[in-house]
């Protein structure tokens, strides 16, 4: 194995949680109550995709640009007074594999800008060779565009490469691209649609570092 790639939203940041109360608060601005939920049904998908679930919940009618509207005017609110808060095990994680030799991704549904915005302010950018966000890509997860356009941005064949993901559509999509998929559950469990392709699921990143140097 020559590479790993991360996702990012509840792999490597706490930030799922963060959306669950955004997206309540958006639920409350547009008078439908808290639609925190809306996370589950999204998780792993990009803009495009969202947009379809919203309206597949709300109906065709839904207003996606108010929805974001108020999402990006809680996120705003948010992190000027929060940073980014890494998950257990992410430093150690990256400095072991950068000490081993692995090209490094990020493959993110979360548009590219936005990515870079929360590597840097973990201080985990220079780790990455390549950042691949949603907005890059046509097809968001579970479908492999991004994790195939993640490994040929390294130079590195798919089978070759690690996929970190927390969510099912993150699973399916490296599994598809036919990385080797690495379960570190967030707010999903994994069920019987993943259990027979990945490895794991691993309670932290840190336990994924002490996985791979057993295996050395």
């Amino acid at each position: 194995m020559k590479a790993c790639i991360f996702d990012m939203d509840g792999l490597m940041f706490d930030t799922e949680r963060v959306f669950v109360l955004a997206w309540d608060y958006v639920g409350v601005q547009m008078g439908l109550g808290k639609t925190g939920y809306m996370v589950m049904k999204t998780m792993g998908s990009n803009t495009e995709g969202c947009n379809r679930i919203w309206r597949e919940e709300f109906g065709a009618d839904f207003d996606v640009a108010a929805m974001w509207n108020h999402t990006r005017d809680f996120l705003e609110g948010y992190y000027s007074q929060h940073t980014v808060t890494p998950k257990k095990g992410l430093y150690e994680l990256l400095a072991y594999l950068k000490e081993q030799g692995y090209k490094l991704a990020v493959a993110s549904s979360t548009k590219r800008e936005k990515v870079e915005q929360h590597l840097a302010s973990a201080d985990v950018r220079h780790y990455f060779d390549a950042v691949i966000g949603g907005d890059m890509v046509e097809k968001s997860k579970p479908e492999p565009d991004i994790y195939l356009t993640a490994a040929a941005a390294l130079g590195v064949p798919p089978v070759e490469c690690y996929a970190l993901e927390d969510s099912r559509n993150g699973l399916l999509s490296a599994h598809r691209a036919g990385c080797k998929a690495i379960h570190v559950p967030d707010l999903w469990q994994p069920d019987d649609t993943v259990k027979p392709f990945i490895l794991g699921p691993f309670d932290s990143l840190l336990d994924v570092r002490d996985w791979l140097v057993s295996r050395q």
